[in-house]
């Protein structure tokens, strides 16, 4: 059994990441996707708001598991029972670190290997950054992401129409 696991802060998830785990769960038999509970960059949204975003997003897919997680990404592989990491790939810089991580992740665990989803077109330039600084200008960005993020959004910054 192939299971794959989606590391992330995902504050918030958005379309990119959603069209990510739709296409990685026909590839693996489960996905878990692990969302970062203490992430090295600050946070709009909690840890408990940013797993519902996308257990709600995903809910559909029953071959997905939403959890929060702490510490390495291959170590929480490991604890899963998954061979693989998940990464999607945008244009640009993504390959760059995406590489760089990938090699530290083989380093501290060479039995996980690390698979690569270019995203779709239409999500080149979706970063959950840029999201939330446009949204907190008062951007409308309920076609970037789920329905509950822009909901919350909405209410947080008083900003999607």
């Amino acid at each position: 059994m192939a299971t794959a696991v989606y590391p992330g802060s995902f504050d918030p998830a958005h379309n990119g990441h959603v069209d990510i785990v739709t296409r990685a769960s026909k590839l693996f038999d489960r996905l878990v996707v692990a969302v970062y509970e203490s992430p090295p960059k600050e946070v709009l949204f909690t840890t408990d708001q940013r797993v519902g975003f996308f257990q709600d997003s995903t809910r559909l897919l029953p071959n997905v598991d939403v959890v929060p997680f702490h510490g390495l990404a291959t170590e929480f592989a490991r604890e899963v029972g998954a061979g693989f990491i998940l990464r999607g790939l945008r244009a640009g810089i993504d390959f760059e670190s995406e590489f760089e991580m990938t090699l530290m992740w083989r380093n501290l665990d060479p039995t996980i290997d690390v698979v690569c989803l270019m995203s779709s077109l239409q999500f080149q330039f979706v970063y959950s950054s840029r999201i939330k600084e446009v949204a907190k200008l008062g951007a409308n960005v309920q076609d970037l992401v789920p329905q509950r993020v822009a909901a919350e959004l909405r209410a947080r910054f008083n900003a999607v129409s």
